[in-house]
């Protein structure tokens, strides 16, 4: 069984400039296990999972622009999980609606420089970025994840949240430098009927980045879903074995 203490890693990891990498294939991110339990900013102790069966995307970081500043706030919960886990580090990102960012080339750069160093937590397969962009924010969006992809090593996947809107034809997502995005089917909003029955008709994502995964919530009544998709599976309270094991017969193997 590994702890994962999120913050004393990253400053090990900085400190001694040492990355601690377990090897994976890039490539490989298709062969991820399909269910992929969201793990967020409290202690969770995963020990009853299979993981040749299921993945784990933990909640690394939180980080919020403001002005010309990044600032980072690492995990500060213990996450325990059995041995061989594969595991993804989440970066949530945030603006902050008082003092909105400036968005410059600096920012950017402090900003994919403090994600990077997820790298260095041991076990690591993949970081996931998790930020709504808005309409005015794309570009600056579409530059981190460039430069994030292109100093990541090939063993490192990259993927992202996205609204389902984006993946219903919205022109911006088509060619982002990731390896999936991942449609959140809860917490719609105004989209939400739309979205719905679309799926209900049988109807997929017309973006063909959005194809390979889904985001679904505990809390809330599960969509029309394609079982060969992968599913994140995000728990608004701390995940016990009961609630994974009543997720699992609803859309376990």
């Amino acid at each position: 069984m590994k702890i994962f203490h999120v913050a004393a890693i990253l400053f090990v990891a900085e400190a001694l400039l040492v990355a601690q990498v377990v090897p994976h294939d890039r490539s490989s991110y298709g062969k991820l296990p399909r269910i992929v339990l969201w793990a967020w900013e409290r202690p969770e102790n995963l020990h009853f999972i299979d993981p040749s069966k299921v993945a784990v995307a933990f909640l690394a970081e939180t980080i919020e622009l403001t002005s010309d500043q990044v600032i980072v706030r690492p995990r500060l919960q213990p996450l325990k999980v059995p041995d061989g886990t594969r595991l993804i580090a989440v970066a949530r990102l945030s603006t902050n609606v008082h003092t909105a960012p400036t968005y410059s080339l600096r920012q950017n750069k402090a900003l994919a420089g403090n994600i990077l160093r997820l790298r260095s937590i041991p076990g690591v397969s993949g970081i996931q970025i998790d930020f709504d962009a808005k309409r005015s924010e794309r570009q600056f969006y579409r530059s981190l994840l460039t430069d994030l992809r292109s100093q990541l090593p090939d063993s490192i996947s990259l993927s992202m949240t996205a609204l389902a809107s984006w993946c219903l034809g919205d022109p911006w997502v088509v060619d982002l430098p990731v390896d999936d995005a991942i449609p959140m089917l809860f917490r719609l909003g105004p989209d939400r009927s739309t979205v719905l029955s679309r799926l209900k008709e049988g109807k997929d994502f017309s973006i063909s980045l959005c194809r390979q995964s889904v985001g679904v919530s505990l809390d809330e009544a599960f969509p029309r879903i394609d079982r060969k998709r992968r599913v994140y599976v995000f728990n608004p309270k701390p995940w016990t074995n009961l609630s994974f094991q009543n997720f699992m017969k609803e859309y376990g193997e």
